[in-house]
């Protein structure tokens, strides 16, 4: 009995411990609160640094405001006929003083001071006076002298285009435009160029005429004259060139009463190579191109050049008077340098130029003329000769035959003081638009509201 109950004592208790089961759905439940609570809190740090980030960066480096390009009103130029007329004058007098000088000291060395020479007399010596090659060579000298100092606002761009060969080898190919520096807005370098032979460039560059090459990029576009507006970065070179081998180009007028006959040099690509040059004069400017609230003229010179000339042409004053666009010549007359008006560039121009799209209301149109007010009674305005459809002159019921007196309040005089007006504003502008509308045998006021759209 004893033994059997020191057994019993000495006996070892065994037990085994189970794990506790786990509770999936629990651990599932806590899995997605933590990656739920982990794409919280990432979001919140997203949409922090997005807000805080470009106001942390404008502080640490602050961006310098661009200038707004704006380009100074046509000023009355001296004509061809009255510059040639003062320097033949100024000529003359110099060489009259000149007669008399010396007619004067030979009469004082014979002991006679009293005799002069006549105006007759002074006008036979002077018929006398002949140019010889040695004027005519300094005549193109001072040309090639004139030729360089405009060729430092001159640039070539070049657009390079990838592709590939029948065994997949890659091909560059180069096409090249010559253009024109127009503005420095603080920030880039302003470029005008004919954007034809540069549409299919996979990359733009342009080279100065101090051989300095930097990159290039489209700022804007306008797709009815091809001509577009480049920019440079000014981090992109050294100031310095900017003070010795670069110029901007200064805007000159094309609407002169008496342009025709006024001499003019082709710089760019007139022959259809880069550097090429011409010299002749303007010899009509009657042709004008009309698009939708636009009214473009067109310059024919008598340079012979190529079909696909390019570049500027430039007044004996050193000013752009006109952009070359061969494919806007006559049929007849393809091969003489034509090119577009400055003048009717500039609104467009400077809306590029400060990355404005095109004001769009659609309405083509002419000055009244006094014979047409006087004879047939058409008020004064814009006379609509053509509307777009669906146009927001169309929509808002405006039609052809209809003369616009006044936008806005402000009174309008004429289809250019129309053009003018309207490229001042925005697309998305409300306009009160005044016009004229002939019903039976008088014209009668009407008023409609238009919205102005954009174009490029």
């Amino acid at each position: 009995m004893q033994e059997f109950n020191w057994n019993k004592q000495n006996e070892v208790i065994i037990e085994k411990m189970k794990e506790r089961p786990v509770n999936k759905k629990k651990l599932l439940r806590r899995t997605i609160i933590t990656a739920s609570m982990a794409v919280i809190f990432g979001l919140i740090a997203c949409v922090t640094f997005l807000i805080l980030e470009p106001v942390i960066s404008k502080w640490l480096y602050p961006e310098e405001k661009t200038q707004i390009v704006v380009f100074p009103e046509d000023q009355e130029e001296m004509s061809p006929e009255e510059m040639l007329a003062d320097n033949m004058e100024q000529e003359q007098q110099q060489m009259e003083q000149q007669l008399q000088e010396q007619l004067q000291n030979q009469q004082a060395a014979a002991g006679n001071s009293s005799a002069e020479l006549n105006s007759d007399q002074i006008q036979q010596i002077l018929q006398k006076v002949t140019f010889d090659l040695k004027n005519y060579e300094e005549m193109y000298s001072a040309m090639a002298a004139f030729s360089k100092e405009m060729r430092r606002s001159m640039v070539t761009v070049t657009g390079v285009v990838s592709n590939l060969d029948w065994f997949n080898n890659v091909q560059e190919s180069e096409n090249q435009a010559s253009g024109v520096i127009i503005a420095n807005n603080g920030k880039e370098l302003l470029i005008l160029v004919d954007y034809a032979p540069l549409k299919t460039a996979e990359s733009l560059h342009l080279t100065f005429n101090n051989d300095l090459q930097v990159p290039t990029y489209l700022k804007k576009l306008d797709e009815f004259t091809n001509l577009a507006i480049l920019t440079v970065n000014l981090e992109d070179f050294d100031n310095s060139y900017l003070e010795k081998g670069i110029t901007i180009a200064a805007f000159g007028s094309s609407n002169l009463s008496r342009i025709v006959g006024q001499p003019v040099v082709a710089l760019g690509r007139p022959m259809g190579t880069e550097g090429s040059i011409g010299y002749g004069m303007i010899t009509s400017s009657g042709t004008s191109i009309q698009e939708a609230d636009t009214n473009y003229k067109l310059i024919q010179t008598d340079i012979t050049g190529s079909e696909k000339a390019g570049g500027v042409l430039f007044n004996l004053q050193g000013q752009v008077v006109g952009i070359i666009t061969n494919s806007r010549g006559s049929l007849d007359m393809k091969n003489m340098i034509t090119a577009y008006g400055i003048t009717e560039l500039k609104n467009r121009i400077e809306q590029m130029a400060n990355g404005r799209q095109k004001p769009y209301m659609g309405i083509c149109g002419v000055n009244v003329t006094r014979e047409a007010n006087l004879q047939l009674n058409v008020p004064y305005g814009a006379y609509v000769t053509e509307i777009d459809m669906d146009s927001p002159a169309m929509m808002a019921g405006i039609q052809q035959g209809d003369v616009i007196v006044a936008i806005n309040g402000k009174e309008i005089t004429s289809y250019n003081m129309y053009i003018n007006t309207i490229s001042s504003m925005s697309g998305g502008d409300n306009l009160k638009v005044l016009v004229m509308r002939q019903v039976q045998e008088e014209y009668k006021e009407m008023e409609f509201d238009v919205v102005l759209e954009e174009r490029n």
